[in-house]
């Protein structure tokens, strides 16, 4: 496991109010998370927690670009990434029972012990979550030359493949196609 240290903040010696902090993201660390469906990933991100009495407000500003493959041609892709996180940390006494209670994905309990919190799992799954699920080229460049010729024909085929075949079960809706 690399060196998580970095990617926990003493906000106990913080003084209230807004602070900035910066990560540079890249593929070792992932690592630590099993394989993932990108690669060549570099993000930025940018944390602002606004520390309050009682509780942590925390805003994760995900930049950067990851390598995907396309879901239709499957060839390599580039996506940006670029998306905003919030999440609320509230200090309390039993935090485990509140955190199995709490039904707001954006609000986490800690204890009020707690010196440092531990911010590596919310960047993984924020930028995790800032790829699109879909991954394809725009429509504009299907077809071209970051597309895959042979995957996109063979694609074209089994289209018109299962066009002429004829299901007994849909026998007489066509004439209700052009119905509205």
């Amino acid at each position: 496991m690399s060196n998580r240290r970095e990617f926990e903040i003493a906000f106990v010696g913080l003084r209230p109010g807004v602070h900035e902090f910066e990560y540079k993201i890249d593929d070792k660390f992932f690592a630590s998370y099993g394989e993932q469906d990108f690669k060549n990933c570099t993000a930025n991100i940018k944390l602002f927690l606004d520390k309050k009495s009682s509780f942590l407000q925390l805003k994760f500003d995900v930049d950067g670009a990851a390598e995907v493959v396309c879901d239709r041609c499957s060839n390599p892709l580039i996506k940006q990434l670029w998306e905003e996180y919030n999440i609320i940390v509230k200090l309390v006494d039993d935090p485990d029972t509140m955190n199995l209670q709490e039904e707001d994905p954006d609000i986490y309990y800690i204890s009020r012990g707690e010196s440092h919190l531990k911010i590596a799992d919310w960047i993984y799954e924020f930028v995790s979550l800032s790829i699109p699920l879909q991954k394809m080229c725009d429509e504009s460049e299907i077809g071209g030359p970051q597309c895959n010729k042979e995957v996109l024909e063979k694609l074209r085929q089994m289209e018109e493949e299962v066009n002429k075949m004829s299901n007994p079960m849909w026998k007489g809706l066509e004439k209700f196609k052009g119905l509205k």
